[in-house]
């Protein structure tokens, strides 16, 4: 009889069992969905975050480019003075000295040689010189110069930037035959100085 009245319970008994084995098992995968979850949930906070960062990042490149480009088109819409030397009444020779020096420091400064240099003071076919009667010194200059790629590059940026108003006229660049990475330069520039 005992093993008769323990079918009555084997059936209860079994689906005890299996309910305890079904909660475990679902227990564990909703304990796993929730780890995925969380992480998945970390990731896209982290992502948000980076997200966020770098939009800040460009929104602070965008507003310096605006900033650049403000101050490229307000110099581009303002001249560029003209040297003047500190003592008055000298000749021209002497006025544009202080402008040479400076053109003479940009081409040490980008360590570029020069072989040569031609004068013309006050050329009489000069627009300046002409028209506006004595009121600017004018030197001519043709520079026969040395140097490599880069450097040239660098002092005609330097040359383009200089503060003072100057004119280049042409800038003639042929490679030297027995090594190509050496140029030979023949550059033109006029300096001009208020009097």
């Amino acid at each position: 009889m005992d093993s008769e009245k323990l079918k009555q319970f084997l059936v209860p008994i079994a689906l005890i069992v299996l309910t305890i084995v079904g909660i475990g098992f679902t227990g564990n995968k909703i304990y796993e969905n929730y780890q995925n979850y969380t992480a998945a949930n970390e990731e896209v906070m982290n992502k948000t975050a980076t997200v966020e960062e770098k939009q800040a990042k460009l929104d602070e490149y965008k507003r310096k480019e605006q900033e650049e480009k403000a101050k490229e088109n307000e110099s581009k819409n303002s001249e560029k003075p003209f040297y003047k030397p500190v003592m008055s009444g000298l000749d021209t020779e002497a006025v544009i000295a202080g402008e040479f020096a400076e053109v003479l420091q940009l081409v040490r400064a980008n360590q570029i040689k020069v072989r040569s240099i031609k004068y013309d003071y006050d050329p009489k076919d000069d627009a300046f010189v002409a028209g506006a009667g004595s009121q600017y010194n004018v030197a001519r200059l043709n520079m026969e110069m040395v140097g490599n790629y880069a450097n040239y590059d660098n002092f005609l940026k330097e040359m383009y930037k200089h503060e003072h108003f100057l004119d280049i006229q042409t800038a003639e660049i042929v490679p030297y035959r027995k090594n190509k990475k050496i140029l030979l330069i023949n550059f033109k520039v006029k300096l001009y100085a208020k009097k």
